[in-house]
């Protein structure tokens, strides 16, 4: 059910992103409190994108996740995951906007069923 989407600008190489998608699984597991099991992860790459006028590199990151989220977990999970972004794809900090969004468990299907 938590899902953790990247698109950008950028088009690093495939074995980079398959890193940063397992590291980002395992830390929105952790930050979430929720298995790993229903972590989903998804990478787009070379999107046409400006921010602040600019092409330079930057990155936008939806967070979603059956729930409530606290102040205190989106300040961390943003430090956190804009921190390994800056880390591992030199986008800066500066450039990268996340969404936290929350999904109500009937909004969200798997396994042919829903989770509410």
């Amino acid at each position: 059910m938590p899902l953790i989407q990247l698109q950008t600008s950028i088009q690093p190489e495939p074995a980079r992103v398959e890193e940063l998608l397992k590291t980002l699984s395992a830390a929105l597991s952790q930050q979430l409190g929720k298995p790993e099991s229903y972590v989903m992860t998804a990478f787009e790459a070379g999107i046409p994108m400006t921010f602040a006028g600019s092409t330079d590199p930057c990155c936008y990151v939806e967070i979603k996740s059956v729930g409530q989220f606290s102040a205190n977990q989106t300040q961390a999970m943003s430090e956190f995951f804009c921190g390994k972004i800056e880390a591992d794809l030199g986008i800066s900090k500066k450039r990268i906007y996340i969404e936290f969004a929350e999904a109500k468990g009937y909004l969200w299907g798997w396994n042919g069923t829903t989770f509410g």
